[in-house]
């Protein structure tokens, strides 16, 4: 086994514990990974990002279904902006630049951390009124946080919000090559008002649908090389099975305070990459 490829490994189990603990997927902090420390081409990183957010979404969600604190049914419902946005972004990925993008984007994750940060001492929302299509819909669901001891009940709120951050998210992916799940969780933290737990485990639920939604564009794009794209998607897997046993153990609270610098970064390198100033 090469060098390289113990690099690989290694560097992915991290990136895979992160995303399933964070609900992101690790495709934010692969890219850069591989392109300035390995010189990977940007396009073949984001190749290898994409196959990674489907062992991630693999790996995390069986443990995530099992133990019911991903709502299957809230993620399908949002997977129909998620994958419509997704086919649009992978689309245009081959057309359009991602420079202004970029910068938008980083903006926009610079107000969501602020926004986070006000909101980080809630272990669980309260006062949540259920939006009505969540009544309709029956989105609305309980849990059982272990840390707590009890079932967690929690009402759906800000549906047409949350609705529009997943087009975002999805849109993302496909042009970025990444999993976006900073955007679902924020969709799902912010909007909907969901647990922090719920927004992340069922984050990890859905970014494998919205990833495969733009990798067979990829894929015919000859951007996925397996001897980059294997090692990684593996080291990916065994970190997410790791953080998805982490997960149970933590804290919402915990995981948010995790999750704003990893948000921050995000912002930071989004925009510096706009600006021209390093690649993603």
């Amino acid at each position: 086994m090469s060098a390289l490829v113990v690099s690989l490994l290694l560097v992915s189990i991290l990136a895979g514990v992160f995303g399933a603990l964070l609900g992101i997927g690790g495709g934010i902090l692969l890219i850069p990974i591989l392109q300035l420390i390995f010189h990977i081409p940007l396009h073949t990183a984001m190749g290898a990002s994409l196959v990674s957010v489907i062992a991630t979404s693999s790996g995390a969600a069986v443990a995530y279904v099992r133990d019911r604190i991903s709502s299957i049914r809230i993620g399908m419902f949002l997977e129909i902006a998620t994958t419509t946005g997704a086919v649009t972004g992978a689309y245009v990925s081959a057309h359009v630049a991602t420079t202004w993008l970029n910068i938008v984007f980083g903006a926009v994750l610079l107000f969501s951390t602020y926004t986070m940060l006000q909101r980080h001492a809630a272990e669980v929302p309260e006062g949540v009124q259920a939006h009505p299509w969540a009544e309709r819909l029956r989105l609305n669901g309980r849990y059982h946080d272990a840390l707590l001891g009890r079932d967690v009940e929690y009402k759906v709120a800000g549906i047409p919000g949350g609705l529009g951050m997943m087009y975002v998210a999805g849109l993302l992916s496909g042009l970025l090559g990444i999993g976006s799940g900073t955007f679902k969780v924020l969709g799902m933290d912010i909007f909907m008002k969901l647990p922090f737990k719920v927004s992340s485990s069922t984050s990890n639920f859905m970014i494998g649908v919205t990833a495969a939604a733009s990798a067979g564009f990829y894929f015919a794009k000859g951007w996925i090389d397996p001897g980059i794209s294997a090692p990684v998607a593996l080291g990916v897997l065994i970190g997410a099975l790791l953080g998805a046993r982490l997960m149970v153990r933590l804290r919402s609270r915990t995981l948010r305070l995790v999750f704003v610098p990893v948000l921050f970064v995000a912002a930071v390198e989004m925009l510096l990459t706009g600006l021209g100033i390093h690649g993603v």
